[in-house]
């Protein structure tokens, strides 16, 4: 069903996705929007190792889009490195393929609302971040994306390095 990696050398391990989903702080979120048009759309996350979550309002495109066609992908850019005189980008990303889902029941909703508040804001106090939580609450949505299939690559410049390194 998912299209093989083009460039196999160039494909990070799935603990190397897993480490670039975990640190990652912004993403791209891609929906089957109106009209049959892609929609493409920043988003903040969380990843627990299994799952993504997302907030948002309760109305907009976003909803109107996973209501007509669950199916999306998530695009994280680990690395973005330009490097003008060799006319390329030492990169880094990972795209999960998945199944969105509105969180309807409160204490799911609760639950993923706190993982995301946790990434974000660490060294605050788990009060404060109830508090803050509790302040938004009523308008809060929190979506969820399944992974069905998870990719990564890596410029092939970085491969060689990377090859190198555990060859010494």
């Amino acid at each position: 069903m998912f299209r093989e990696l083009r460039r196999k050398r160039q494909a990070l391990s799935e603990t190397d996705c897993s480490d670039i989903l975990k640190r990652g702080t912004s993403g791209v979120l891609a929906l089957m929007g109106d009209g049959g048009y892609p929609y493409a759309v920043p988003m903040s996350y969380v990843y627990d190792g299994e799952k993504l979550y997302f907030h948002c309002a309760k109305s907009g495109h976003k909803l109107d889009a996973i209501a007509g066609n669950p199916k999306a992908s998530f695009c994280v850019v680990d690395r973005d490195q330009v490097v003008p005189e060799e006319y390329t980008t030492y990169f880094r990303s990972v795209i999960v393929f998945g199944t969105m889902r509105i969180i309807e029941e409160e204490q799911e909703k609760r639950t993923a609302i706190e993982k995301l508040a946790l990434k974000y804001a660490p060294e605050d106090s788990a009060q404060n971040r109830a508090a803050a939580i509790e302040k938004d609450w009523k308008p809060l949505c929190m979506l969820e994306l399944t992974p069905e299939h998870i990719t990564g690559k890596e410029a092939v410049e970085l491969t060689k390095r990377r090859v190198l390194k555990t060859e010494s």
